[in-house]
């Protein structure tokens, strides 16, 4: 589990721009011709087809793929009655999670007003700015006429997350933990604790799927809710019951399944085992359950136990179907979100955790047998297979029970375009931050006198990622951290040029002129070398001391990569090493080489860097598809530079016969791929999209993703170093903070991985 840290959370908002959202303009506008045409004259056009035709304002402008968040900031996560500003930045996290896992924009809305009536009011008269509404962190019981209302006096679809979300998620959930356990839904004797919101939306969810009314008993914090109590709200007396139990410790006598929002540590080890045989229990309470993981798995072996959190089987997380919900509905046009249409998503989400995982999926998670069973019960949140089944799921309700105004006739061309639709994929940072929080080895930072390094380094260790290792003067660096602000408590500093590092240095130049004697390096010389931090950094790594090496760049890396080359040594099988970067961008990943280190590339060279960038590409848990890019197609050229990729193709071909990879070929052709189809037919990626860039010179692919960045078009995680024994990479001083810790977090994992499979990510 993360450790988040007040300073990182305060640094990740502030960062760059405030905020976590942006708005991006989605058509021209460089030219007078191009503004005249957004607003005027030329607005006025689709503004009166609009005026003739209301549906039209799906055709003209984004509403169809607008979400409002909106929220009066009156409970606010665990925190409460905070307000509206204060809840701002949850709002923005929201529409984040929006575009994120389902391509949809988002506003997001904070009212500064308790009183419902007017909240509807407000709400209401900005809906036809929106395609959809997801009222968030309203506290109960006000949430619930607040819904209603909307969705009856409003066309488009309203859900309030924090009932539904929960209780659609669950509910999944619970009929895969029934199947599993081997019990009738009808037959269950439920209990429930907490009468908030969710409770209240999950039991009415159960009910929909065939838990009988009669046989659910539902606690708050005065105890059970029964017919006797003269203290409830029309939300906790429909769930009143009549049977003669007054706590919950009773209730939870031969109990099939409980169901926990409420608060930490108010089930017993006790009352777990005086449930019914094979019982179900869901503790989601946040951040701490109504009973521990440790307690309850220790209390009997034949229970089915799930969570909100992440560092747990079986997280029941909201995330798995709000941004697919409002996907679906608002792709089919729907009016609302009904029953009809949550049940849907509750069946889809149910059905994917029965498949077999793919290998991505078990990669992100570090797991290699993820399957259907007592500890995956749910898929996982970053299973993008989620997308392209919720989705349609809940359009297809939506047309089933005739609230869609633009039914989908196309089901496998709408599938599609939900693969195309994704913005930035985080999901591979995602996966390698999780991967290295498992296993977190010793990072040398080579430059840990600089700020960048320096904040890189304490926040990576706080999240968990890595144990650092700063080398220089530590009154220097202290000095340093005192001025920023950082706290350097687990961080070791080593002071590569003190006298108590002359044993080392000595033990190091011994080893490094045993290794190089036949190439004129003498020990007196290796020992001259140990007073450079890059030459000790990577000596550490080389004899054990620490596990990953990142050298700080003041320029190029060639420098560098050549010491590298001297110390850590080319892998077997290879006679060159090369540096890949990942760029995220609104079409998806792309992976570039060689960004860094070669700068004269022949035949030979070319063959290395793509056989180490396929096996980097798998490793990062995609399948390549590869273009080698030059500025002739399929042998249009004849220089020498054209012949030389061509050569390598064929290479590449020869020895991978079922590798998608071909080319020569422009730029332009392998990312349009129905313009390379067209006019290529013959070639080996026909009807698949480029994800994997190898250019022809050192200077093609760094002037390619550096434009792509500068541009503002996707962000990079690099250079990640491929082919060397051991983890050493290369970065810039003058790189940003995060852009140092996702690097630090591969080569950490790199270490990680070779320590596991004795073979680098390159493998």
């Amino acid at each position: 589990m993360s450790t988040v840290t007040k300073e990182a959370a305060l640094e990740y908002h502030r960062q760059g721009k405030p905020g976590k959202i942006e708005v991006i303009p989605t058509k021209p506008y460089s030219t007078q011709h191009d503004l005249a045409l957004a607003y005027s004259p030329g607005v006025a056009y689709p503004c009166k087809e609009i005026e003739a035709k209301p549906a039209d304002v799906y055709e003209y402008t984004n509403k169809g793929n607008l979400v409002a968040v909106i929220s009066n900031g009156t409970a606010v996560l665990g925190l409460g009655d905070i307000g509206p500003l204060a809840g701002k930045p949850v709002m923005e996290g929201k529409a984040l999670l929006f575009k994120i896992f389902a391509g949809i924009d988002c506003f997001d809305i904070e009212v500064d007003e308790k009183d419902p009536k007017r909240f509807i009011d407000i709400v209401k008269a900005i809906s036809p700015t929106f395609g959809g509404i997801n009222l968030e962190d309203i506290k109960a019981p006000e949430c619930f006429e607040i819904e209603q209302r909307l969705k009856d006096e409003c066309d488009i679809p309203v859900m309030h997350d924090d009932q539904h979300g929960t209780a659609i998620i669950s509910a999944a959930g619970l009929l895969n933990a029934l199947e599993i356990q081997g019990k009738r839904i009808e037959d269950v004797l439920l209990v429930v604790n907490g009468a908030g919101a969710a409770a209240v939306s999950c039991t009415k969810l159960y009910i929909a799927l065939g838990v009988k009314k009669e046989n659910i008993v539902m606690c708050d914090s005065k105890g059970v809710i029964t017919t006797q109590r003269k203290d409830l709200n029309p939300q906790k007396a429909e769930f009143a019951t009549d049977r003669p139990v007054s706590t919950l410790a009773e209730a939870m006598k031969g109990a099939d399944v409980f169901l926990g929002l409420s608060v930490k540590d108010v089930v017993t080890t006790e009352m777990v085992q005086s449930m019914a045989e094979h019982p179900i229990v869901f503790a989601l309470a946040n951040p701490d359950p109504e009973i521990s993981f440790d307690k309850a798995m220790a209390s009997r072996p034949d229970l089915i136990f799930a969570t909100g959190r992440s560092d747990y089987p079986n997280q029941i997380n909201n995330v798995l179907g709000f941004p697919y919900i409002f996907r679906g509905a608002l792709d089919s046009g729907a009016t609302t979100i009904n029953e009809a249409m949550k049940l849907a998503a509750v069946r889809a989400i149910a059905a994917l955790a029965k498949e077999p995982v793919p290998t991505v999926v078990n990669a992100a998670y570090n797991m290699t047998d993820l399957k259907f069973g007592r500890d995956y019960i749910l898929p996982k949140p970053l299973d993008p297979r989620l997308l392209t089944r919720v989705a349609p799921a809940v359009a297809r309700g939506a047309m089933e029970s005739g609230v869609a105004r633009r039914p989908i006739a196309d089901w496998e061309e709408y599938c599609e375009r939900l693969r195309r639709l994704m913005g930035y994929d985080n999901k591979i940072t995602h996966r390698l931050y999780n991967e290295a929080k498992r296993h977190p080895k010793r990072v040398v930072f080579g430059e840990g006198n600089t700020d960048n390094m320096l904040k890189a380094a304490v926040m990576a260790h706080k999240e968990g990622v890595l144990i650092p290792v700063l080398l220089g003067n530590e009154e220097m660096i202290e000095k340093r951290a005192a001025r920023l602000g950082l706290d350097l408590t687990g961080v070791e500093i080593v002071n590569l040029r003190h006298d108590r590092e002359a044993d080392r240095r000595q033990r190091y130049a011994e080893l490094f002129a045993g290794k190089r004697q036949r190439e004129g390096i003498t020990e007196a010389e290796a020992l001259e070398k140990m007073y450079d931090r890059n030459y000790f950094g990577m000596m550490m790594v080389e004899t054990g001391d620490a596990d990953a090496f990142l050298a700080g760049t003041y320029s190029a890396a060639h420098s560098v990569g050549k010491i590298a080359k001297e110390v850590i040594g080319i892998r077997p099988s290879y006679d060159h090493f090369a540096t890949l970067h990942i760029v995220n961008t609104k079409r998806g990943t792309f992976f570039i080489s060689d960004t860094q280190v070669n700068k004269t590339v022949d035949e030979d060279t070319l063959v290395d860097i793509a056989r180490l960038t396929r096996n980097s590409v798998e490793y990062f848990s995609h399948d390549p598809v590869i273009a080698m890019v030059s500025y002739s197609n399929f042998g249009s050229g004849r220089e020498e530079e054209c012949l030389t990729v061509r050569k390598a193709v064929e290479r590449m071909q020869t020895m991978y016969p079922d590798l998608a990879i071909d080319g020569e070929m422009g730029l332009n052709y392998a990312l349009n791929s129905n313009l390379r189809d067209t006019t290529f037919p013959f070639n080996r990626l026909n009807g698949q999209e480029v994800n994997t860039l190898i250019f022809p010179n050192l200077s093609a692919a760094t002037t390619a993703f550096r434009t792509m960045l500068e541009m503002g078009l996707g962000d990079a995680i690099g250079p990640i170093q491929m082919g060397l024994n051991k983890p050493v990479h290369f970065i810039s001083v003058n790189a940003g903070v995060r852009d140092i810790i996702n690097l630090a977090t591969i080569a950490s994992l790199d270490a990680a991985v070779l320590e596991r499979n004795s073979t680098p990510i390159d493998k």
